[in-house]
């Protein structure tokens, strides 16, 4: 008999207000346990605020909330205990070396210092700071303290982190760096819940994604599926001179023509059996084609097409 784990997070008609404005209007969400999910969004559709109140900094107006299966409202004491948090501003302490940040966290969840020292040396380990561990921390790079903060929130061997745009402002590098950080982290069994603006970084690290926007979540799934959701697929035909033009677009009878450039845009989805049959019927009738490229929707036509706006910070 198949046993049916509890989901990590569990958000049913969640709502949020500051005075007259409605911040969150009914959010449902569930996040399986060791998976990670991305909570997408622009500036000001109420992404830090979700995950304030889940972690225990804020209070609900009203809903149902379990995280770890816990309320954080009634039980918060004990959902600190199975969380971590990184936030969006960096919590080490610049005078202090990246060993004492880490130690000193220890000593505030009451760790023991044979255990603080233990976890010390094995999270610095895993960050790659061994070397940078006597160094105060003034000196790091931003990724660098970056994958402090995150080692820091890491001290409690937490089930759920949260994780609200670790990476803005760090250099593509740097960032991929942390998503690697990530991905062991759910390996291990840790279920990450992230907020991010950049697309990418949904894309690359998130299990299910949602669309936070107006602070309504409007979509919610897997990328690809995401992706499927938003039409705009096509193949785009460039042709090297006027009569091959011509004639492909007598064979293509769908299709958005572009005389001046000489280009053709045709419908798909993208797929080999879709390519193969336009190839084949220009090839029947002796079309040259001078270029050919794909276009699937990504995660940028979802964004726009489900919120009509561009956050600021994402990467195009």
């Amino acid at each position: 008999m198949t046993t049916r784990l509890r989901p990590a997070i569990e958000v049913t008609g969640l709502t949020k207000s500051f005075g007259d404005q409605q911040v969150l209007r009914g959010i449902d969400a569930t996040v399986p346990a060791g998976t990670v999910f991305a909570l997408l969004g622009p500036n000001g559709a109420g992404k830090t605020t979700m995950v304030r109140i889940l972690s225990t900094l804020g209070r609900p107006d009203g809903g149902e909330v379990r995280v770890g299966g816990l309320d954080p409202v009634r039980e918060p004491d004990a959902v600190r205990a199975v969380i971590g948090v990184t936030g969006q501003n960096s919590a080490v302490d610049g005078i202090l070396t990246g060993a004492e940040n880490l130690r000193l966290v220890g000593r505030l969840l009451h760790l023991g210092e044979a255990e603080t020292d233990r976890r010390t040396a094995e999270l610095l380990e895993q960050f790659d700071l061994v070397d940078a561990a006597r160094k105060r921390v003034d000196a790091y790079s931003g990724g660098m303290r970056r994958r402090l903060d995150l080692a820091m929130s890491l001290m409690g061997n937490p089930r759920i982190v949260f994780l609200d745009e670790p990476t803005t402002g760090l250099d593509p590098r740097s960032r991929r760096e942390l998503w690697a950080v990530i991905r062991t982290l759910v390996a291990g069994g840790v279920t990450v819940f992230l907020t991010t603006q950049y697309l990418e970084e949904a894309d690359q690290l998130a299990d299910r994604i949602a669309v936070l926007d107006g602070g309504r979540i409007v979509a919610e799934g897997t990328a690809e599926e995401l992706k499927r959701l938003v039409p705009g697929g096509h193949i785009q035909l460039r042709f090297a001179d006027q009569r091959g033009f011509a004639a492909a677009v007598q064979a293509v009878t769908v299709a958005d023509a572009d005389p001046e450039q000489l280009v053709l845009h045709v419908p798909s989805d993208g797929s080999v059996g879709d390519i193969r049959k336009l190839l084949d019927r220009l090839d029947d009738r002796d079309i040259t084609i001078d270029q050919l490229d794909i276009h699937t929707p990504d995660l940028d036509d979802v964004f726009f097409a489900l919120t009509g706006n561009a956050p600021k910070g994402v990467q195009l």
